[in-house]
């Protein structure tokens, strides 16, 4: 079972942050951009688009966005657009995660489940080649990991850790 950040601690200190609304329609993070936003979905649905190929759709309250380029310094590797009326808590990311240890705790936790599924899914990988699955097998194993590891900020969903960080 996951370690899952107490999400009583971290719901309190969203509510002080201001809420981003985006429509269906407008991205929420550009991939080449670089806004130094933490956003956490509080509400709607957003896609995850990653070289024209959309790879997650997430409506999940807690979904993280934007933790990867503020903690690298990097710009978003992925288009985020919303595909509803969506509300985000959003903080400066550098000043949330260096000021706010739950924050940092709730996203690195969310890193580290991100990793260790990607690893899970590695190792499937290296069975099914060495027991000479068919490509298609193969194929869906590594669209899996590349879920896993996209930058795409997005919660670990679509990564076998379904929980609702709000109830």
């Amino acid at each position: 079972m996951p370690v899952i950040p107490d999400s009583a601690d971290f719901r309190g200190r969203l509510t002080t942050l201001p809420v981003a609304t985006f429509h269906a329609g407008e991205t929420v993070f550009g991939a080449g951009t670089k806004t130094g936003r933490l956003l956490i979905l509080k509400k709607g649905a957003v896609a995850i688009v990653k070289d024209s190929t959309e790879i997650a759709t997430v409506t999940e309250p807690g979904a993280v966005f934007g933790e990867l380029s503020a903690l690298l310094d990097q710009p978003h590797t992925a288009d985020v657009r919303a595909l509803e009326t969506s509300e985000f808590h959003a903080a400066d990311a550098a000043t949330l995660l260096t000021h706010d240890p739950a924050a940092l705790f709730y996203v690195a936790t969310i890193l580290a489940q991100r990793l260790d599924g990607a690893n899970q899914t590695l190792i499937e990988l290296k069975h099914q080649i060495q027991s000479g699955h068919p490509a298609s097998v193969i194929g869906e194993t590594v669209v899996k990991m590349e879920r896993l590891l996209t930058g795409s900020g997005a919660n670990l969903v679509y990564a076998g850790y379904p929980y609702d960080p709000f109830s």
